[in-house]
């Protein structure tokens, strides 16, 4: 399995964004700007609370595991692979929506003087924190189930 890049995502934050707020100004020349769902940065928030537990709980069972305590509850590969591909899968979605609720935050941006685009840009702002904090989580729980030998490089040498 792949480790997940900083690069990918942050490609992926930046192509969504730029599209977003490009899309943003051509809708609110056209019509109405659908507003940002306060709902967003919640879900996000959740998952980012999901991944963390998930990390959290894996760590405390390997360490466990490797110390050889008495009555341990090991991790199966499988599972602690499935949970590698939710965490990669949930940071990639999170930089899509980061981009996406970013490029909208900063086209609301110049209409911060009416209230309701003013709590719009607040509940964009919010998502992106949200999204960056599933990203963070995705990628903890990515190091917590990396197998020691995928610390060495070639030759048998650390990287």
């Amino acid at each position: 399995m792949k480790q997940l890049r900083l690069k990918v995502l942050a490609g992926l934050f930046l192509v969504a964004g730029v599209l977003s707020w490009g899309g943003a100004r051509l809708w609110d020349s056209v019509g109405t700007l659908p507003s940002v769902p306060l709902a967003a940065p919640v879900v996000l928030a959740v998952i980012a609370v999901v991944l963390t537990a998930t990390a959290l709980s894996l760590r405390a069972r390997l360490r466990a595991q490797r110390e050889r305590r008495p009555g341990a509850k090991g991790v199966e590969p499988l599972m602690a692979a499935r949970a590698v591909v939710f965490g990669q899968a949930s940071a990639l979605v999170a930089a899509l929506v980061a981009g996406l609720y970013g490029g909208v935050g900063v086209f609301l941006l110049g209409s911060l003087d009416v209230p309701a685009r003013r709590d719009q840009a607040l509940y964009a702002a919010a998502a992106v924190v949200a999204a960056f904090a599933v990203i963070a989580a995705a990628l903890f729980l990515e190091r917590v189930c990396r197998l020691p030998e995928d610390d060495e490089g070639p030759g048998g040498a650390r990287a």
